[in-house]
């Protein structure tokens, strides 16, 4: 999930514009996309966790490459690897995602899709709170209420679990952060993954050699299943990421908060219908907290929107986050 869900707390604006259909239709396919995850990665629960990710982080690596150079894009990979100072930056940002996308995969293989969904039903709160620690920012009484209402939606998933809900609490942070930080640098969505990806693609191809070498990797000796799943999950991270690059520069940023849901509901839908997972009536207790806080903090910023005027002659939003 995308990342995708710090758009709805900052946007650079551009010129005003007519929603575009095309761009409408990008950013939904997104995160369609990345709400059907689960569904994707539950024939690799077999397949360890970390080489999963490490097979998403090596061909995700070699498709941008390629789409890259396809587009003439490889002299922007060039300026940033030539700067140490976006270098190290985007080090974090891809030591932030990983542990975002190892959870994720651990979450949706070991049977807890609902956590990880709560998880990025969290993280456009947990923007907010961010905004507030790191850049000052001020509330209104709204935007405070449903912050208010996620914490206490924490506290009473812990209260009622016997434990925080570590899952949705790291996958929500690692997420923030990595959104936060990404956009502190200047640098577009598709050259930044490229980076984070050529960085960690030494570890993660090594990890894979190993294993190949212990006799112990599933690429090849898992079936043609398996194998396409895990060649296939590089299109799976780029492709909704550059939908959603696209889109996000075409509809304004209060359409982009509201659809961004999308991924986190259809997510839990999956938990519920595919992996059966159970919804008693604690934890729904807790969803019904955090959906109340979200639906506050989505009108507050459609009626701050509308009177801006974004709604109807509406500016594009610049978004530049990764799921």
């Amino acid at each position: 999930m995308s990342a995708t869900s710090t758009s709805i707390t900052t946007a650079i604006t551009a010129d005003r514009q007519r929603i575009s259909g095309k761009g409408l239709t990008a950013s939904i396919v997104a995160f369609v996309i990345w709400g059907v995850f689960p569904l994707y990665f539950l024939p690799l629960r077999a397949v360890g966790t970390v080489e999963v990710i490490a097979h998403r982080i090596v061909w995700s690596c070699v498709l941008i490459l390629i789409l890259m150079g396809l587009r003439g894009e490889l002299g922007k990979l060039k300026a940033v690897l030539v700067s140490p100072a976006l270098l190290w930056r985007l080090a974090s940002t891809a030591a932030l995602i990983s542990v975002n996308w190892l959870l994720y995969v651990y979450a949706v293989t070991n049977g807890h899709v609902l956590e990880a969904s709560l998880g990025y039903f969290i993280n456009p709160l947990l923007n907010v709170v961010l905004g507030v620690v790191l850049l000052s920012e001020r509330l209104n009484r709204i935007q405070w209420t449903s912050v208010g209402l996620a914490a206490v939606a924490v506290l009473y998933l812990a209260f009622v679990g016997g434990h925080p809900p570590w899952i949705s609490l790291i996958i929500a942070t690692s997420f923030a952060l990595y959104g936060f930080v990404r956009k502190t640098i200047a640098v577009e969505a598709l050259p930044g993954l490229a980076v984070e990806t050529l960085l960690l693609a030494p570890l993660a191809g090594g990890y894979l050699l190993w294993l190949e070498h212990t006799g112990a990797g599933s690429l090849g000796h898992a079936g043609w299943g398996i194998d396409a799943l895990l060649v296939g999950s590089g299109p799976l991270t780029a492709v909704p990421l550059f939908l959603f690059a696209y889109g996000a520069r075409l509809i304004p940023l209060s359409t982009v908060g509201l659809i961004q849901y999308i991924a986190p509901s259809l997510q839990l839908l999956c938990g519920l219908v595919v992996f059966g997972e159970a919804f008693e009536h604690s934890r729904a207790v807790g969803f019904t907290l955090i959906w109340a806080g979200l639906a506050l903090y989505a009108i507050d910023g459609l009626w701050r929107s509308r009177a801006r005027g974004e709604i109807g002659g509406a500016p594009s939003a610049r978004a530049a986050a990764v799921k």
